[in-house]
């Protein structure tokens, strides 16, 4: 065998491992670099609430570090269920993302949906915030005493929006209640923004979201925040606002926005969203957009996040399970 034949034969065996470790290779990871087209990127809650907003200033921000852009869709319905359905049936090949919120950890204990946490890859936590209970600027309402007050008169007639059943503002009310021997009116709506609108049309008294679907309208003296269920006051505009602690109601109900992919995607793609994430949330842009509407940053890397999804759904089973909630 001459020098010639066995450099091709070496040559041929070379280029058929080549290419058999390419066929073993994920699809994305063969395209010449993820990601080669759009990403959509799909809200489960209407468009204008705070998911959204937080969702568009996001795909903005990212484009300084993912080669494509991100297109945004809303798909809203059943408390986000309707967009995660979507994406958990989705290609694993991370072409189709979706923001994810706490009520990923609520809505599969009511029976809303038949999939959990545990079918879909959370990338990154993008921020954290409390729930708040807010009225209209002429309400008579002018403190949560106020409020629960007036709860406790009219029992069951003073109407609460918030974003679905099973929705953080849901539970938060529902809890509200709970901890004051009071009888409220869920008013559910297929996402914040449109329970917000009630709010401002005089339709409802009141809303259970979190700052940032009403931070626009507090800015402006159009909607008063009572109280926030936090542990601590959350600053900036909202500096006036006391926790539900110091009005002597021991309740603190938080919700999170994060990012998400179907499940068996592969991990060099999780790998380089995870990465493009964490330099998006530094960017001054996408921390002026989170200021300006009262969004908490609260940044999470997989693994942490996947435990605080795992406590979250552990707690409020425990909470839908006391209370009996139904959708």
């Amino acid at each position: 065998m001459d020098g010639h034949t066995l450099l091709s034969r070496r040559t041929l065996c070379g280029m058929l491992a080549g290419a058999w470790a390419c066929a073993a290779l994920p699809a994305a990871a063969q395209s010449g670099g993820y990601p080669a087209k759009p990403i959509e990127l799909i809200v489960p809650f209407a468009a204008g609430g705070g998911t959204d907003v937080l969702a568009r200033a996001l795909a903005e921000s990212a484009r300084k570090h993912l080669p494509q852009s991100f297109v945004v869709v809303n798909k809203a319905g059943a408390s986000g269920g309707v967009g995660w359905a979507e994406l958990v049936n989705a290609r694993p090949d991370g072409y189709k993302l979706a923001i994810i919120t706490v009520e990923l950890t609520m809505i599969p204990h009511m029976g809303l949906v038949k999939f959990t946490a545990a079918d879909l890859v959370p990338i990154v936590r993008l921020n954290a915030d409390p729930a708040t209970i807010a009225v209209r600027n002429d309400s008579p309402y002018k403190t949560i005493e106020d409020f629960i007050a007036g709860a406790r008169r009219s029992a069951g007639t003073v109407r609460v929006g918030n974003a679905g059943s099973g929705s953080l503002g849901h539970l938060a009310a529902a809890a509200l209640e709970d901890k004051t021997g009071t009888r409220l009116s869920h008013v559910p709506y297929r996402g914040a923004s449109p329970a917000v609108m009630d709010l401002l049309g005089g339709h409802i008294e009141a809303v259970a979201v979190t700052p940032v679907e009403v931070a626009t309208y507090v800015a402006e003296g159009k909607v008063r925040p009572l109280a926030v269920m936090a542990d601590q006051r959350i600053g900036g505009n909202w500096d006036q606002v006391p926790t539900l602690k110091e009005r002597k109601i021991d309740l603190a109900v938080g919700g999170w926005r994060g990012l998400a992919a179907p499940k068996n995607t592969p991990p060099e793609v999780i790998a380089a969203l995870r990465s493009a994430m964490a330099k998006t949330l530094q960017e001054p842009a996408m921390k002026e957009a989170m200021a300006k509407q009262n969004m908490g940053e609260g940044y999470l890397d997989e693994a942490a996040f996947k435990a605080l999804i795992a406590r979250d759904s552990a707690t409020f089973k425990q909470l839908i399970d006391k209370l009996d909630i139904k959708p």
